[in-house]
């Protein structure tokens, strides 16, 4: 690991002049479980640390029955994960940040760091584009809102301008008649996840009928997927189970899988079939309650 120089930012506005400062040459360190990992694989060489982590205005959960929900981006996905207002509100985020790693990582471990990675097997991703997220992101001359689907570029890539700073996660109000579900299949060894999916349906009121469908995969691309394909194959239609098996089918020929170690590409292919068929039926009956 090269040598590099370290600021321990201590307000958003400092965090945001030192980023312009060194725009060209430096990286967020908000919690560090992911970018520590990259700077010991030499994938990143920065030669500037900015650390926001001591920032308080970016540590929060907010809640207004008119916006929606806000998380600064500082939070932990264990706050995220032991809060009652999410437990209440946001359940399936709350569920799905149990399943993100050890909990002393979640413990120290950011939600902004996290998205920022763009790691392609993230679990937070999709999960929040399921629930209609934004990323409300900051310079020194203002800030944009940057829908969570259209954040990520590439492997370990997204929009983010090199003097920006991810400081919000905005969520929509949980909708009604609606329901959505996240799965994972993990290797029991090592716990490395091989494909995950979330999902969203809208029944029309008192019907089986599918008014909207989102379906997002990761682990199988470069970026969480969003398999529009198979979520028009449901919308406007009664979910049955051959529809749903269909649906599934047909996210499956959606990803674009590589093999690894962990798992072969027609396996994670074959996995995505089964988790987006079981997460479809979940978050459906999810929606019949709603």
């Amino acid at each position: 690991m090269k040598d590099f120089e370290y600021f321990s930012a201590g307000s958003l506005q400092e965090a945001c002049s030192l980023a312009y400062e060194y725009k060209d040459v430096g990286k967020i360190l908000a919690g560090g479980q992911s970018l520590i990992t990259l700077l010991r694989q030499k994938l990143i060489s920065p030669t500037c640390l900015i650390d926001i982590k001591g920032l308080k205005e970016l540590d929060y959960i907010d809640f207004d029955q008119n916006a929606g929900l806000r998380i600064g981006a500082l939070t932990t996905h264990r706050a995220i994960e032991k809060s009652p207002l999410i437990q209440e509100k946001y359940s399936v985020l709350s569920e799905m940040e149990k399943s993100v790693a050890s909990v002393q990582t979640r413990n120290w471990g950011t939600i902004g760091g996290n998205l920022c990675s763009a790691d392609p097997i993230g679990d937070p991703a999709p999960c929040l584009i399921a629930l209609g997220a934004k990323l409300k992101l900051v310079n020194a001359k203002g800030e944009r809102v940057v829908p969570m689907e259209e954040f990520f570029v590439d492997y370990f890539t997204t929009v983010i301008e090199p003097d920006e700073i991810l400081a919000e996660i905005q969520l929509p109000l949980p909708a009604s008649n609606t329901g959505v579900e996240y799965m994972k299949f993990s290797t029991i060894e090592a716990g490395i996840k091989i494909v995950s999916t979330s999902v969203a349906i809208a029944v029309m009121p008192g019907t089986d009928v599918c008014d909207e469908a989102k379906i997002i995969m990761s682990a199988v691309a470069p970026i969480p997927l969003v398999a529009n394909k198979a979520a028009q194959m449901l919308k406007d239609k009664k979910l049955t189970d051959d529809l749903i098996v269909e649906a599934a089918n047909m996210a499956a020929s959606e990803t674009d899988p590589t093999s690894d170690v962990h798992a072969s590409a027609e396996y994670r292919q074959q996995l995505v079939k089964v988790i987006v068929k079981r997460a479809i039926r979940q978050a459906f009956e999810k929606a019949k309650k709603a």
